[in-house]
């Protein structure tokens, strides 16, 4: 069996603690691999690592850095195939949508590349007689990211480059469910020529998270996952003195006006909600129709959802592929059995569905696709973030009825308008109560050089991940005021606090 060990001081380390957790293949429901799961010490090493790392690394020329960088870069793109492999057999996504998760972690990278120009400092002369004020950002030390299994190597790329680019080191906690992905790409910041200990990961469970926590060597922590997980992550972080950015869950609306395209909604609205089956933080869960769109909508839905093809992410004819576990595919499979009873329409239900052309997926944790109508906004199908392939259909009257309905969730990661209207859209883009907005588009997340993030329960932390955000995040701000007097000058002795003149 195939075991995943920790990364630490540029080079594998086995496991100490003799604790291991299984990694499945989602497709056959096969365990092949086991990824060692760290202890204390184990944890406590890496970011020694990373601390001796950071006494040179932190002040390392910014052309030596973007230099590593680049080369970085090229190996990513060189091994973006092999990369998006590792992503199918662990998590199961479709071959196609794990190479679309590499291309989006190399804008970071990217990113990464150009930061000297996002480091530049400012200088104002002569603020006051014979003296300058310039403005720096320095990096703050050894960091660490916590990172989800839904995109294991997207998530770990939003945030390691731009920390490292900034003068960091890093200690990286992937998802235990596939570690694969993130220990390749720190082998290939070691073949880049990143120095031992600037990028270090270490496998497990609560105790390796609680233990990076906790440390006093770390200065701050990136986090992307659920709400609840957010929540502690957040105060666990604050109680230690650490600077925090915990992003959280989502429950995104695509708001559908009468003069919309119902073709092209009904297209955005099936790549968005089945896309890598649900388990997106940006996937549209909940259709808003207004109007009388709502019929003849939920009618091109469902017969688009009939004609998906669902089999392992290797196979190119494959749309979409299994969930990560035998165990949530149970429980999204239970929001659907229980929806009738609360009041929705089930008018697609995927919960039986098998993979008949591929006799080795008989154990694989494959669900259909499924389409809630009329969903009653007290469903526990509308109210919790299910993170697989359940679309709802809710059905508003009137724009403003819409608006209402969206803000008053409890979440605020992404939505989406489709209307013709303009000034529906940008009323909509200004009324709406979230961090990401698309009009015309259903998953909006921004280029490498914006920055992602979300409002109210899907953003614990005051700074959005990567982008202008991400860079001030993993750095702080110094103001150095100088004055050199002449030889001749003096200034005698006044306790009076200084003025400007």
């Amino acid at each position: 069996m195939k075991t995943v060990n920790h990364w630490i001081g540029g080079k594998p380390v086995e496991g100490a603690s003799g604790e291991y957790g299984p990694v499945y293949n989602p497709a056959t429901g096969a365990q092949d691999t086991r990824v060692a799961f760290a202890s204390v010490a184990e944890v406590d090493a890496a970011v020694a690592a990373a601390k001796e790392a950071f006494a040179t690394w932190g002040t390392i020329s910014l052309a030596k850095r973007t230099a590593i960088l680049y080369k970085y870069r090229e190996l990513l793109d060189a091994h973006r195939d092999e990369i998006a492999a590792l992503i199918t057999a662990e998590h199961g996504k479709v071959h196609s949508d794990a190479l679309g998760e590499v291309a989006r972690g190399l804008e970071i990278v990217e990113l990464a590349c150009s930061i000297a120009e996002k480091l530049k400092g400012e200088l104002s002369t002569q603020v006051s007689t014979g003296v300058d004020v310039a403005s720096i950002r320095q990096p703050l030390g050894v960091v660490a990211g916590i990172t989800p299994f839904n995109f294991p190597a997207m998530v770990p790329m939003w945030m390691f480059p731009v920390a490292i680019a900034c003068g960091n080191t890093f200690v990286l906690k992937p998802s235990e469910k596939d570690p694969s992905a993130s220990r390749r790409l720190a082998e290939l910041a070691a073949e880049a020529g990143l120095p031992d200990g600037v990028l270090n990961v270490v496998n497990g469970n609560k105790v390796a998270v609680d233990r990076l926590l906790e440390h006093p060597d770390i200065a701050a922590v990136s986090f992307v996952g659920s709400t609840p997980i957010a929540r502690y992550i957040q105060a666990k972080a604050i109680e230690h003195g650490k600077r925090v950015q915990a992003l959280g869950g989502a429950k995104n609306h695509m708001l559908v006006l009468p003069d919309a395209d119902l073709d092209f909604a009904a297209d955005n609205a099936i790549n968005a909600a089945y896309g890598s089956a649900g388990e997106r933080c940006m996937a549209v869960s909940v259709v808003v129709a207004v109007g009388d769109t709502g019929d003849e909508l939920v009618k091109k839905i469902a017969d688009r959802a009939a004609r998906l093809r669902i089999g392992p992410g290797d196979d190119p004819a494959s749309e979409m592929g299994p969930l990560i576990t035998k165990e949530h595919r149970d429980k999204v499979a239970s929001y659907v059995h229980g929806a009738a009873a609360q009041g929705a329409e089930v008018v697609v239900d995927g919960t039986g569905y098998t993979v008949e052309d591929h006799p080795e997926c008989a154990d694989g944790f494959f669900i259909g696709v499924s389409l809630l109508d009329k969903v009653p906004t007290t469903a526990d199908a509308y109210r919790d973030e299910i993170f697989g392939p359940v679309l709802c259909v809710v059905r508003a009257e009137t724009y403003d009825e819409a608006i209402e309905l969206i803000n008053s969730s409890k979440w605020g990661n992404g939505t989406a308008i489709f209307t013709r209207d303009g000034g529906a859209a940008r009323r909509f883009q200004l009324e709406v109560e979230a961090g990401m907005v698309g009009i015309n588009v259903p998953i909006p997340v921004p280029v490498g050089y914006h920055s992602f993030g979300g409002w109210k329960d899907s953003l614990f932390g005051d700074q959005h991940i990567y982008g202008n955000d991400g860079v001030q995040f993993y750095t702080r701000g110094k103001v150095i005021t100088t004055r050199w007097p002449a030889p001749s000058e003096e200034v005698g002795i006044n306790l009076g606090f200084p003025k400007n003149h």
